[in-house]
C-alpha cells in the first residue's frame, strides 16, 4: 500500500511538473511572438507628429490616394488587409491606427471628432489635399465627423458595417459575446496566443466570423489572417477601451451636412453592430448608395469580390481621372 502511494505521489508529481514546463514554454512562445509581431509592424509603418499627439500611419500602393480607417481591435495592419479584401488595385491606401491602437497616441481629447482632427492634419502633413476614405465598423463614427467637419479634405467615403454613435447607445443585444470580452482578449497577448491555439473557433466568433459564413477560401483566408494578425493583443487595449467615445451623450453627429459621395454596405445579419445604423446614415446623407446583404456578417464574407469590383467602380465615379 505504501509502495502503491509513493507511485501515485511520484506520477501526479510528474504530471504537475511536465504541466509546469508546457506553461513556461508556451509563455515563452507566446511573448516571443507578440515581441516579433511588435517589431515587424514598427517597420512597416510612419508616425506623424499632430497637435493631437503621434498618428501611426502606412501606406501601400500607387493612385489616387484613400485613406483607411480601421474598426475596433484594429491598427493600420488591419486597415491595410481591409483594403488588400476588398478595395482593390490603382489606389494609393493610407491606413492609419487610430487613438491608442499600436504606436498612435492617445490624448486627452479622445473624441470621434478629435480623432477626425488628426486624420485631416495627418493628410495636410503628407501634402495631400483631398482624399476619399475607406472606413470599417468603428472607424466609421470619426470618418463621418471628418466628412461634416472637414469636408474639404473628404472626397468619397465607403462605410462598411459602421458601428453605432451618438443618439445609438454602445451595448447591441444578440453579439455573439459579451462586450466585456474584446476587453479581456486585449488586456494579455499570452491569454491572446493561448485562446488563438486551443479555442479559435471562440475568436472567430469575436469577429463575427460564424461557420455558416465560411463557406469559401477567400473568406476563410480572410479571417484567418485577421485572427492572426490581433497579436500584439495588448498594444490595442488603450483604443479598445476607448470605443466608447463615438456614443458619448455630448457627441453630434451633423450627417446632413455631408456632403460627400458616400456608399454604405451593411449585412443583416452583422451581430456586432445592428444594419439599423447603416440604414440610418444612408437615409440621412442625400444621394448615399446603400448596399444591403441579407448574409455575410460584420466582416461581409462571401462578398469581398464583388465589394471590390463597386468599390472601385464607386470611386472611379466620384473621382474621375
Amino acid at each position: 500500500m505504501r509502495r502503491r502511494r509513493q507511485r501515485a505521489f511520484t506520477a501526479a508529481g510528474l504530471f504537475v511538473g511536465g504541466l509546469v514546463i508546457l506553461l513556461g514554454v508556451a509563455v515563452v512562445v507566446a511573448r516571443t511572438e507578440a515581441l516579433e509581431r511588435r517589431e515587424f509592424l514598427s517597420g512597416q509603418s510612419q508616425i506623424a507628429q499632430t497637435s493631437f499627439g503621434a498618428v501611426e500611419y502606412a501606406v501601400q500602393g500607387e493612385g489616387p490616394p484613400v485613406l483607411v480607417v480601421h474598426g475596433a481591435g484594429g491598427g493600420f495592419d488591419q486597415g491595410l488587409l481591409l483594403a488588400e479584401a476588398m478595395g482593390g488595385e490603382g489606389f494609393r491606401w493610407i491606413a492609419v491606427s487610430r487613438f491608442g491602437y499600436l504606436q498612435s497616441s492617445l490624448p486627452e481629447d479622445t473624441s470621434a471628432a478629435a480623432q477626425a482632427g488628426a486624420l485631416a492634419e495627418l493628410l495636410s502633413q503628407m501634402g495631400i489635399e483631398r482624399a476619399d476614405v475607406l472606413a470599417m465598423s468603428g472607424g466609421v463614427p470619426p470618418t463621418l465627423q471628418l466628412a461634416a467637419r472637414h469636408p474639404h479634405r473628404v472626397g468619397a467615403l465607403i462605410l462598411l458595417s459602421p458601428a453605432p454613435f451618438t443618439p445609438f447607445g454602445g451595448e447591441v443585444e444578440g453579439r455573439p459575446i459579451p462586450t466585456s470580452f474584446y476587453t479581456a482578449i486585449a488586456g494579455s497577448d499570452i491569454g491572446y496566443w493561448s485562446m488563438r491555439k486551443l479555442a479559435p473557433g471562440v475568436l472567430r466568433s469575436a469577429f463575427d466570423a460564424r461557420p455558416e459564413l465560411l463557406t469559401d477560401d477567400e473568406s476563410r483566408a480572410f479571417t484567418d489572417r485577421l485572427v492572426e494578425s490581433f497579436l500584439p493583443a495588448s498594444g490595442r487595449l488603450a483604443g479598445i477601451r476607448n470605443e466608447g467615445a463615438a456614443v458619448e451623450p455630448g457627441a453630434v453627429y451633423n450627417l446632413e451636412a455631408i456632403r460627400a459621395p458616400v456608399l454604405v454596405v451593411h449585412a443583416a445579419d452583422d451581430r456586432l453592430n445592428p444594419v439599423a445604423v447603416g440604414e440610418v446614415i444612408a437615409s440621412q446623407i442625400a444621394g448615399a448608395e446603400f448596399i444591403r446583404y441579407e448574409t455575410g456578417g460584420h466582416l461581409l464574407l462571401g462578398h469581398h469580390e464583388e465589394l471590390r469590383a463597386r468599390i472601385q467602380a464607386f470611386l472611379e465615379e466620384a473621382d474621375p481621372i
